[in-house]
């Protein structure tokens, strides 16, 4: 029976990024369906009285210097710490929500994640994300104009307290048959029941 998994993210967590990319593997291995759910993640720790863990400084060090690189040798994936970070992902996330309703969110996220993760680009900066939009083919001038949109800002709004409501405290938070997985490293739940 194929299996769907509600996945909130946001650009800006490295994190969510292998995340992302363990899910593709996880998709094409066993026919999981991966539904995104953008969210603002400074929306959620605000929400939640969190932060995040590169604002501990040894728990940061340790997480750039050893996890993310082991798990992305583990998943087989480029993983290139941004020297941009932290970047503002408020435009890229409104643009997700506004890709979502242009039919092309797939698509976007598969530009922006190896611009921001493996290419190190400043997707903060609209130049910077309008050429990697027009790079990949999508309607980049569409897609930020879009961003201004108060509707695309309440969408994005919206789903950030949903991901809140439902319990998240930071990103990446996922959920499968009424499961939560917080963390991309906690994956090996997500395939053991999908194993099941």
């Amino acid at each position: 029976m194929q299996k769907t998994l509600d996945f909130y993210f946001d650009f800006g967590s490295p994190t969510a990024y292998l995340a992302h990319c363990r899910l593709q593997q996880l998709s094409e291995q066993y026919g999981l369906v991966v539904n995104y759910r953008p969210m603002l993640l400074g929306g959620v720790f605000k929400a939640t009285d969190n932060m995040s863990p590169v604002a501990i400084p040894a728990k940061g060090k340790y997480m750039n210097e050893y996890d993310l690189p082991r798990f992305a040798k583990r998943y087989g994936v480029a993983l290139n710490f941004n020297p941009f970070f932290p970047i503002n992902t408020l435009q890229l996330m409104r643009g997700a929500i506004a890709a979502q309703a242009a039919g092309c969110l797939a698509h976007y996220v598969n530009a922006v994640y190896p611009a921001m993760w493996v290419d190190q680009k400043n997707m903060g900066d609209p130049d910077v994300m309008r050429k990697v939009l027009d790079s990949a083919g999508l309607d980049a001038e569409g897609l930020m104009a879009a961003c201004a949109d108060p509707e695309v800002k309440a969408a994005l709004i919206a789903g950030t307290e949903e991901a809140v409501a439902k319990g998240a405290f930071g990103a990446p938070t996922m959920y499968m048959d009424g499961e939560m997985y917080f963390g991309q490293d906690r994956l090996d739940f997500v395939e053991e029941a999908l194993q099941a």
